[in-house]
Order: structure tokens, then sequence, then C-alpha cells
């Protein structure tokens, strides 16, 4: 009886335990939703501006490494890739081309300037070009009482005992002008510049060719200076009248010497060196202002020595030379002319 009653207790204990217990209630817990990521926005890589140099297919190699090595270091040094042409087309404009340098025969600057006017163009003795908007020019020379300064000293230095001439045209005021600084550039040299051996006229002598003369009778100009007048160095004044082929080839053939501006093809003999414009510092001083964006420049390129015949300016006077024409470009030599 005892059993029954503890099995009974035992299951209503069990019982009321069950019914006190409180059901336990779940938390939902919320489904994770996709949410959408910005994507950055792509920026387009600029293009490494570019360079170009457009040189002529027959310039001599002398030159045109001349050329190149200037404008591929000025390009370098501004970050910039650079390319040789030989010609340029509207299709070569591509969009980081920046500059353009270009020597004769004209590509056609007028046209590429007005189809890239983001570009700046630099037309190196191109005839016909002007300056303006973004086309800059290499200026024509200004400086003829300089060269002819510098050609006079020249003659004297590597003339036998200073005999120089000069070839001018007549009644020619630049002309006129000119002969007066050769002869003070020889003078400069070496003073009254005795001959050794006596002559009785003095030096520089000069051959002053009329405008109407038949250029078959240039010989006969020539011949005065060497033969009759003993001049052993001449220097042909820029003119193209009488700064012709004919004329050097007749200088060439009398066994004188001869300096100029800008050198025959084909070289007469007896050629002692070309004073010309130095392109190359012209590139130079023109490079800020065309990477800047600053176009319808006119350059003004310094005078320079080219085609030394080393034989004659021997490595001690062209360093004399050198030196010299520092001295004019700065301004402390005189030409003793007004331009």
């Amino acid at each position: 009886m005892r059993t029954k009653i503890f099995l009974f207790l035992i299951l209503i204990a069990s019982l009321l335990s069950a019914c006190g217990l409180a059901a336990e209630t779940g938390t939902p817990t919320a489904a994770p939703t996709d949410t959408p990521t910005a994507l950055p926005t792509l920026t387009p890589t600029p293009a490494v501006p570019l360079a170009i140099l457009v040189l002529p297919t027959n310039m001599n190699k002398a030159e045109s490494d001349a050329f190149q090595k200037v404008v591929y270091d000025l390009a370098q040094q501004a970050g910039m890739r650079f390319q040789v042409r030989n010609s340029l087309s509207p299709a070569d404009l591509e969009p980081g081309l920046q500059v353009v340098i270009a020597l004769p025969p004209d590509p056609g600057i007028a046209a590429l300037a007005a189809a890239a006017p983001q570009v700046q163009f630099l037309a190196i003795n191109i005839p016909g070009i002007s300056a303006g908007g973004n086309v800059s020019i290499l200026a024509s020379t200004t400086q003829l009482d300089v060269t002819a300064f510098l050609a006079g000293y020249i003659a004297a230095l590597v003339s036998d005992d200073y005999r120089t001439g000069m070839i001018v045209p007549k009644d020619n005021p630049n002309a006129q002008k000119a002969m007066a600084a050769f002869s003070n550039g020889t003078t400069f040299y070496c003073g009254l510049c005795r001959p050794f051996y006596y002559v009785p006229y003095t030096f520089p002598q000069f051959a002053e060719i009329p405008a109407d003369e038949d250029p078959n009778r240039f010989g006969g100009w020539v011949n005065y200076l060497v033969v009759d007048r003993k001049a052993y160095t001449l220097y042909v004044y820029p003119d193209s009248k009488i700064a012709t082929q004919q004329l050097f080839d007749y200088i060439g053939t009398s066994g004188a010497q001869v300096i100029g501006v800008s050198l025959p093809n084909p070289k007469p003999s007896g050629w002692v060196v070309t004073l010309r414009p130095d392109e190359i510092k012209a590139i130079q001083s023109a490079w800020p202002g065309l990477i800047a964006g600053q176009g319808g420049q006119s350059v003004q390129a310094p005078l320079g020595l080219g085609d030394v015949d080393a034989s004659v300016l021997t490595p001690g006077k062209l360093r004399l030379v050198q030196q010299v024409l520092g001295e004019l470009q700065a301004g402390r030599i005189s030409t003793g002319v007004t331009p």
C-alpha cells in the first residue's frame, strides 16, 4: 500500500513540474540581403606627351644626328616621348602630340597647325611660313655685321701675310656696312696687317660686282682679287645674285680659300668654314616656350660655325675664333658699325 502511495506522489510531482515550465519562444533571424557596392569610376590614363622632329631624307648624317640629339635630350628632360619622321600628315597628329619641329621641305605646317591647335610647331628655315598662333619660326639672321666681322678675323687668321679680300654687290648699303665690319675684323686680329713681303696696296681688298654683271664674267672679279691683288682668303657677301655656285667654283679653281654663309653643293675647293645661324641653340632657346604652349615666336638664332676645315682652321685657331664669337654675341666686342 505504501508503495502505491509513493508512486502516486512521484507521478503528481512530475505532472506539476511539467506544467511549470514556460515554453521557449525562438527569436527569428533576419535573412541576409545583398547591398550593392559602388564601383570606382575609371579615369583614362593621359597619353605621354610626344615631340616629333621632321627632317629631310637627304640631310647629311652629322647634321641629322645633331638635330636628333638635341630634341631627344630636351624631350627626355621634359618627360616626353620622341619620334623622328621624314614627313607628317594629319593622321599622325595623335592626342599626345605636343611639339613638332620641322626643317625644309615644308611638311604642310599651315594645314597641320590649323588641324591641331593644341600642338606647337617650330619651322626652321622654311620659306613662306610666318609666326602666329601655334606656329613659331626661326627668324632670318640680322647679324650681317657680326658675320662679316668674324669672317674678317678668320680670313686674317688663316691667310699668309693677312692677305684677305671680300666680294660684295655694288651700291648695296648693307654690303657697304659689311665691308666696314670685315675690315674691322681683320684689324682686330692683326692691327695694321702689314704683309711681310712688300705689296703696293693694303688689305683687305674688295671686289664690288655690279648688279647687271654677267655671271659668266664672275671669274674676272675673282682673278682681280686673287691674281692681281694677291688676296688669299675671300669672304663672299650673302647676296643671291653673286653668291652662286658658279662664283664659288671660280674661287675654288683659283687656289684661294673662301668663307661663306651657306655651303655650296658640290663643296668647292678651299672652303674654310661656314658662318651660319646656330639652329641647335635656337631650338634650345625656343623649347621652354614651346612646351609651355607659347606660340607665335620669332626665334633669333645666334651665329655658329659649320663645315670647318680642320687642316686650315686648326683646333687652336678654332678656339680663338670661338672666343671672339662669344665676345661678339655678349656685346663685349663691337663690330664698329651700326647694323
